[in-house]
């Protein structure tokens, strides 16, 4: 994860989230997963997928293989294609686009309940998750941010973001989103009492 954020971003981060609970009552909580899944088994299934018709490959070249070769052969591939696909840039083509979707909004979900959003105090929690490797961003609130503010309100916030985070501006995507989710929420909810609830750095996965 340090390949995306350097500490001196961490600090910067950190200190964002601080500025925005200056100046409202909610509490914002940003959580970033390198990926949402560890999906071992895309890269064996098509390894294993390739396996199968390696025999057939090999019926159709201009040589002659023994049954021992055959089967070398078609291991051998199994094995470097079950490593290989686990590379990251690959990998992330070879999951499906559903797939991607659905691990990394139940990962969301998760680190909203793990990160206790859903006890503070006014119901005004409100978690920024992005997982890197599906290019996903989600931004998830409690009831009382819900009941004020509908969900096409951070639309536009979350495709700005998701969209950093496809260049590999994963910092400057993070510090525009805070910018704009901390003056909606300045605006609805401004400050009436100094509390800080939950923890303000940025949550690594």
């Amino acid at each position: 994860m340090r390949d995306f954020l350097t500490e001196q971003e961490l600090t910067q981060i950190s200190r964002r989230i601080s500025e925005i609970e200056a100046r409202t009552d909610a509490e914002v909580v940003t959580v970033l997963a390198e990926q949402s899944d560890d999906y071992y088994y895309i890269p064996t299934l098509w390894a294993a997928l390739v396996g199968v018709v390696m025999p057939s490959v090999l019926i159709l070249l201009p040589f002659w293989f023994e049954l021992i070769d055959v089967l070398m052969i078609q291991f051998l591939v199994f094995v470097v294609l079950a490593v290989a696909l686990r590379f990251r840039p690959l990998l992330r083509r070879l999951i499906p686009r559903g797939v991607r979707q659905w691990r990394a909004s139940n990962l969301a979900r998760r680190q909203f309940l793990e990160n206790n959003l859903h006890h503070t105090e006014q119901e005004l929690g409100v978690l920024i998750f992005v997982s890197e490797l599906e290019r996903y961003v989600e931004i998830l609130v409690d009831r009382g941010v819900a009941k004020a503010l509908p969900n096409d309100v951070w639309e536009a916030v979350v495709d700005n973001f998701a969209g950093a985070v496809a260049n590999g501006d994963v910092y400057e995507g993070f510090d525009r989103c805070l910018i704009a989710v901390g003056e909606v929420l300045a605006e609805e909810f401004p400050i009436s009492s100094e509390k800080n609830e939950l923890p303000n750095h940025l949550v690594l996965l």
